[in-house]
């Protein structure tokens, strides 16, 4: 009796230990959900609170999409806070460009366009040319996009001389930036209809695009192939380099996207601000929710969770009068937790 009684304990112990290593995260972000609803309630549970806590984080949450099908495939991309600032920096010179001066040049609907999918090719050469540097340049992954996260961001530094780059659009860019698809029933504090700004519509998309990638699609099986076991994988006939190359050109669209957001949501690109620790933020995300730094195993959906979790307990931070100083610190703390959490899987 005592051995079955032993076998049934591990038995359950196992079952707890397997359901927080999957959903651990649900059951953290429900505790920080009820945590705020019960501690501020009368403000977190506003419609446009809930709201500003997905625009507020959006950005972070496109990029870490990105990140995490890297990662799972056993990459790393340190450059993207940089790839966000370059990618909408140019954007923003080939707007302002189009635009031209004393009304001359090309119409303001059509220069925004242009602007913005010049801003997305451009994210996407970067994270094509730290892919080729990882694959074909067989340098490690970690070096090859550092030297991108210095060297993108000098480059945008040097293009703004250190300053801003304001936009030349009236009205068209902002509209992009701070428009979107007004909430049936919902008003804000001023009557006005509660709007999902077409930021937090464009993370929907990459998240819905993110997870079904990865689980619906050979490219996806690759990234989890080639993360799990890289020799496995060329023995399998999977062209290693390419799939790499496929994952950061996919972070650096992500980046670029992100970076669009940003500059059309404050109609400026700041060469020094802009994306500044996005890279840690997209990290600390995909760790939180469930991806393994090892490669070989992640979820899109746990990204968009750990985003959120991370937008809520800096929310915390703020409300409880907690200088901006310690985020940072807190932060840490909780991707090393986060880690912790994961020691029962394969590293």
């Amino acid at each position: 009796m005592k051995h079955a009684t032993t076998g049934s304990t591990h038995s359950v112990g196992h079952r707890i230990v397997d359901f927080l290593e999957r959903y651990g995260v649900l059951v953290a972000f429900a505790l920080l959900f009820a945590a705020n609803a019960i501690w501020q309630g009368e403000v977190f549970l506003k419609p446009e609170s809930l709201r500003n806590l997905l625009n507020q984080n959006a950005a972070t949450g496109i990029i870490a999409v990105g990140m995490t099908l890297v990662i799972i495939a056993g990459g790393i991309d340190l450059s993207v806070g940089a790839v966000m600032a370059f990618a909408a920096a140019l954007a923003m010179m080939t707007l302002n460009g189009l635009i031209g001066t004393a009304g001359e040049g090309m119409g303001e609907v059509g220069a925004v366009w242009i602007g913005l999918a010049t801003g997305v090719a451009v994210g996407a050469a970067c994270g094509a040319l730290n892919g080729l540097m990882v694959t074909v340049g067989r340098i490690p992954a970690f070096i090859a996009t550092l030297a991108g996260l210095v060297g993108f961001r000098s480059v945008t530094l040097a293009l703004a001389k250190g300053g801003e780059i304001r936009s030349s659009s009236g009205e068209f860019l902002q509209s992009i930036g701070r428009g979107g698809i007004p909430v049936p029933g919902l008003t804000v504090g001023n009557g006005q209809p509660l709007t999902i700004y077409w930021s937090i519509v464009v993370l929907a998309v990459v998240v819905v695009a993110g997870q079904v990638l990865l689980s619906r699609t050979r490219l996806g099986r690759h990234f989890v192939a080639v993360g799990s076991n890289e020799l496995a994988a060329r023995y399998s006939g999977i062209p290693v380099g390419r799939v790499r190359v496929w994952g950061y050109t996919i972070v650096g669209v992500c980046a670029g996207i992100a970076g669009l957001t940003q500059m059309a949501r404050m109609n400026s690109v700041s060469s020094s601000q802009l994306g500044l620790y996005a890279e840690l933020d997209a990290i600390a995300a995909v760790v939180i929710g469930g991806t393994s730094m090892a490669g070989g195993r992640g979820r899109v959906w746990g990204t968009l969770v750990g985003v959120l979790i991370l937008g809520m307990i800096s929310q915390m931070l703020v409300t409880s009068g907690v200088e901006v100083y310690w985020q940072g610190f807190v932060k840490g703390v909780i991707i090393v937790l986060a880690v912790l959490v994961q020691r029962g899987r394969r590293f």
